[in-house]
């Protein structure tokens, strides 16, 4: 299967040579900055002009392997709860880019609570405005599409358990690069408030804690499935080190503060 873009010229540019630049522009480094190998990212999936200064200057901080599991969202009421696809390649301006067929059968295998379907993906903007940033930073890469509709927490447990034993069991490094955007449509002030709050949960691992968070303080985060999985696998490897890379809202580019998205961009290593 090849799935044809569906936010190219919207999300992020459909010239080849201004989607490049662009990326460049984000994912220029401090001179000596040195790249570290995480385990996974959290990046935000808004249109470019507002949060990819954000998911650039996580990947560019990142020694980007070869493989790369993207967990995202999936925003519409179509297709499976939790859906991947195993097979083909995804297509934007800079070319295709390869599904992993290995290490998405291990996914499935690990978890029958994954199923095959391209509906959910079809139209899913926050796994695919990823790719043009890895097929720059990682020529060649190969990556898994996991979308998640699912918020039931038993569910999103089940699957950051069984992305955990699949990372564990690869004899290559894979990346887990998870997707969300946080809190949608309120003030400027309450949205970095609310933000505050469940950025802390991330950086404390605390996947029932972001979950609870997240529900009890009614912050719309839009990828809480996606980033309580993360944080399920990560602590079933063990990983100890979060870091907060960069925050910010939308009223930071559009200058509008009554109605605003957060974005964090966060490392796991």
């Amino acid at each position: 299967m090849l799935r044809l873009p569906a936010v190219a010229g919207r999300f992020y540019p459909s010239d080849p040579a201004e989607l490049t630049a662009l990326i460049r522009k984000y994912t220029s480094s401090e001179p000596g900055q040195q790249t570290i190998a995480a385990k996974a990212c959290l990046v935000p999936h808004a249109g470019y002009v507002y949060s990819g200064h954000v998911a650039g200057a996580v990947l560019a901080r990142i020694a980007l392997p070869r493989k790369t599991i993207i967990l995202g969202v999936r925003h519409y009421p179509r297709g499976e709860p939790a859906a991947i696809l195993s097979s083909g390649a995804w297509r934007t301006p800079l070319g295709d880019a390869r599904i992993d067929e290995e290490l998405a059968e291990a996914l499935k295998k690990a978890c029958p609570l994954l199923r095959e379907d391209s509906v959910a993906h079809t139209a899913e903007h926050s796994l695919e405005v990823q790719l043009p940033f890895l097929q720059l930073l990682a020529p060649g890469f190969t990556f898994v599409p996991v979308a998640l509709g699912t918020v039931r927490f038993a569910s999103l447990v089940n699957v950051g358990e069984a992305i955990a034993r699949v990372l564990a069991a690869s004899q290559e490094n894979v990346l887990l690069l998870t997707t969300s955007d946080l809190n949608h449509y309120e003030d400027d002030a309450t949205t970095r408030i609310k933000d505050r709050k469940a950025i802390e949960q991330l950086l404390a691992l605390e996947a029932r804690g972001l979950y609870e968070t997240c529900r009890n303080e009614e912050i719309s985060m839009c990828g809480l499935g996606p980033a309580t999985a993360m944080l399920t696998a990560l602590n079933a490897l063990g990983v100890k080190k979060p870091e907060l890379v960069k925050y910010a809202t939308s009223a930071d580019v559009s200058g509008d503060r009554d109605a605003v998205v957060g974005y964090a961009g966060m490392i796991f290593s």
